[in-house]
């Protein structure tokens, strides 16, 4: 598809507001102020043994380590990185990033998804990747990616699930914790975001929920 983009200008970059939703908030990661939380939602009992499965770092055994990690995570802007604070508690549930920031083609891409066990499963994740993809078309970028280990069906089935596009497989396109990382590549464009956040807000409004359980997938809200 041949599209004129004579007009076209480098888009904005992520800013350290916060992004506000009905469950939770994205704030810019701080370690001084985040730090505990974290460390108890992604490395304290009860924490998601699979979760580091297949990121490039962890698990922390050592709490200094860990700080040690998120203090260069926080020092940096690409990737840009929010910690989620549920909105009713406060408490902290993980964190998340906009990465591969490339305003002059319009690109951008939510990675580093690492959620406690007590988010997964829940509205928070799914609010969390609309606060992101809003923000990022917002923004002015023209292309959302979703990348992640071929293997890893968990986040394949979300990104399907959030409507993301598949759109082909890197092979040998990494090599991480010393194993072969195959590369699934998904996007949403600007054209189809639209759709997609009606979609998202239909699903978290209030009216899709009793008792705390989805009365319509989010699916459903996509084929309408």
């Amino acid at each position: 598809m041949s599209i004129n983009l004579q007009q076209w200008q480098p888009v904005k970059i992520p800013n350290a507001k916060p992004l506000e939703g009905r469950f939770i908030r994205l704030v810019k990661l701080d370690p001084a102020i985040h730090g505990d939380g974290l460390w108890a939602a992604l490395q304290g009992p009860g924490s998601d043994e699979k979760l580091w499965d297949y990121l490039p770092y962890g698990p922390f055994l050592e709490r200094k380590d860990f700080d040690s990690w998120i203090t260069r995570l926080a020092a940096g802007t690409d990737p840009w990185f929010y910690t989620v604070i549920d909105r009713e508690t406060g408490a902290i549930d993980g964190y998340i990033t906009l990465m591969c920031i490339i305003p002059e083609h319009g690109r951008i891409e939510i990675g580093h998804v690492t959620f406690g066990a007590a988010m997964q499963r829940t509205p928070k994740g799914t609010e969390a990747i609309y606060l992101l993809a809003k923000e990022s078309f917002a923004l002015g970028n023209r292309r959302l990616e979703w990348k992640c280990n071929d293997n890893n069906l968990r986040s394949k089935r979300a990104a399907e699930r959030f409507g993301f596009t598949f759109e082909g497989t890197f092979r040998n396109h990494m090599v991480v914790k010393g194993k072969n990382r195959d590369t699934s590549w998904y996007s949403i464009t600007d054209e189809e975001w639209p759709a997609l956040q009606q979609a998202f807000e239909g699903w978290l409004a209030d009216a899709n929920f009793d008792n705390g359980q989805q009365i319509k997938t989010l699916e459903a809200f996509r084929a309408k």
